[in-house]
């Protein structure tokens, strides 16, 4: 039997998930993992060295290179052969820890976040600073507490949320590639709404709150695209 892979840690979730040559004309799909993606970021985007890298991912230098020599293979033939470049799973952990104020939280008990800016949603994902968190049983909010984040951009507060094991986002305007990380974070996102989070938590156990399909970050007066950050990289370690 076969020893089971050792999972390899990664800074964060991306910011951007998705690239095409053009959505019209992309041939077929490249998955990239999230543990493959960390190699091009580390090696080839930080400049590091395989040995650097492998310590950062808590793996081997020689299993390193095996996931670069993957990745890189990936992007030369999406760049070749016009394919459109998608991240997504992997054999991975989150390098990413949360306020020792947030308690970890039983298999039963539900987890709401709220974007949170003096008692309302916060409009702009990417730039929240604090979440409310709301935890759930039986139908009955039984806590609460605001908390800060711990850095800005899409992949920073995605990994925040799934460490601090958030099963719901509440929120405002949220782009493309956020939404996509909620959907690796296995978050339910119920993005584009406004006004009191309290009532919206309270909207959302009553099963009134509703799902928008397109709860796009339209901040500054214009739409942005799937990969916008709204907000910079939050991994810390550029």
């Amino acid at each position: 039997m076969p020893r089971p892979q050792k999972a390899r840690r990664i800074c964060c979730y991306p910011d951007y998930w998705s690239f095409a040559p053009d959505q019209d004309t992309a041939n077929d799909t490249v998955t990239l993992s999230l543990d493959e993606f960390e190699t091009i970021r580390l090696i080839d985007y930080q400049s590091k060295t395989q040995e650097q890298c492998a310590q950062e991912m808590n793996v081997a230098r020689t299993t390193v290179t095996a996931i670069y020599d993957t990745a890189r293979k990936k992007l030369a033939q999406a760049l070749v052969e016009g394919r459109r470049i998608v991240i997504s799973g992997g054999n991975y952990t989150l390098d990413n820890t949360v306020s020792e104020e947030i308690t970890r939280k039983g298999s039963t008990i539900m987890r709401i976040a709220v974007t949170y800016e003096n008692g309302q949603i916060f409009q702009h994902f990417g730039r929240t600073e604090q979440f409310k968190l709301y935890d759930v049983a039986d139908g009955k909010i039984i806590k609460e507490q605001v908390v800060g984040t711990n850095g800005a951009g899409h992949g920073a507060l995605a990994g925040f949320l799934k460490s601090a094991e958030a099963d719901v986002l509440i929120c405002g305007g949220i782009g493309g590639g956020a939404q996509m990380a909620m959907q690796e974070a296995g978050i339910t996102l119920y993005g584009g709404n406004s006004g009191s989070a309290d009532e919206a938590v309270a909207s959302f156990l009553a099963q009134t709150l509703v799902q928008n399909e397109n709860p796009t970050c339209d901040h500054h007066g214009h739409e942005h695209g799937e990969g916008h950050a709204c907000g910079d990289h939050g991994c810390g370690k550029h």
